[in-house]
């Protein structure tokens, strides 16, 4: 699978969804999303996590710096659907562990998923208030115990993809880091309506509904003028 270097951040340019878990089950990799935000603001801690595991792109505007590259077949792969395609693909034939949300949320996740996805096999799982050393180390254990296919993190960034790499050292697995997406999972946290979705004006929906995110969003549009200028 093909990547460019975006603003020094390398990113994956898969050409399907497919390609992309089957690249990343082979391999054993921890995948993180990648969007405009991520490229734009880019620093030395958050490139170095992204360029030691799989980023992927998650947002349309890093999709537009990659076919700006001439990866003119590469999707966009929002990570909030990517982990139950994931899921989908396996749930017949992996494990999973889950880590991540409060504690009814990640119980609401499972019951939602054995309903979903008849037979899965989640070995184990646990919020995501992960309070001290100890804590974190009983969980590397316990994950360490279960031996999962398939690690899920949703804790935000870079939390859970420095987690992930600390359980990685010790387990070797898929990780993919959720962010809130198992709040959205659950209906806890409102999705934009498909429309916006596959339109690619899900950006837009969010701010529509959260004003507040303007000047969040006004730095999105130092990505495209960089973008035009081929500044990526």
């Amino acid at each position: 699978m093909k990547s460019e270097t975006l603003n020094g951040v390398i990113t994956y340019a898969p050409n399907s969804r497919k390609e992309l878990i089957d690249y990343a089950v082979q391999h054993k990799k921890i995948l993180v999303a990648v969007n405009a935000e991520k490229i734009l603001h880019a620093t030395d801690q958050s490139r170095a996590i992204i360029n030691r595991n799989l980023g992927y792109p998650d947002g349309i505007g890093a999709v537009w710096a990659l076919r700006k590259k001439g990866h003119k077949d590469v999707v966009k792969i929002p990570g909030c659907e990517l982990w139950l395609d994931i899921v989908k693909q396996h749930y017949n034939n992996k494990s999973f562990y889950l880590v991540g949300g409060k504690q009814e949320v990640i119980e609401a996740t499972v019951i939602q998923l054995k309903q979903e996805f008849n037979g899965i096999n989640i070995c184990n799982f646990r919020d995501g208030y992960i309070k001290s050393e100890k804590e974190e180390a009983d969980v590397i254990e316990d994950i360490k115990k279960h031996s999962p296919d398939i690690v899920f993190v949703a804790m935000g960034s870079p939390k859970q993809e420095l987690l992930m790499e600390r359980i990685q050292k010790q387990h070797q697995a898929v990780y993919q880091g959720l962010g809130g997406s198992f709040d959205v999972y659950t209906g806890n946290v409102k999705r934009a309506p498909e429309w916006w979705v596959r339109n690619n004006l899900e950006w837009t929906y969010r701010l529509i509904n959260q004003p507040s995110r303007i000047k969040r969003q006004i730095h999105l549009v130092k990505f495209f003028i960089n973008l035009i200028l081929g500044k990526y």
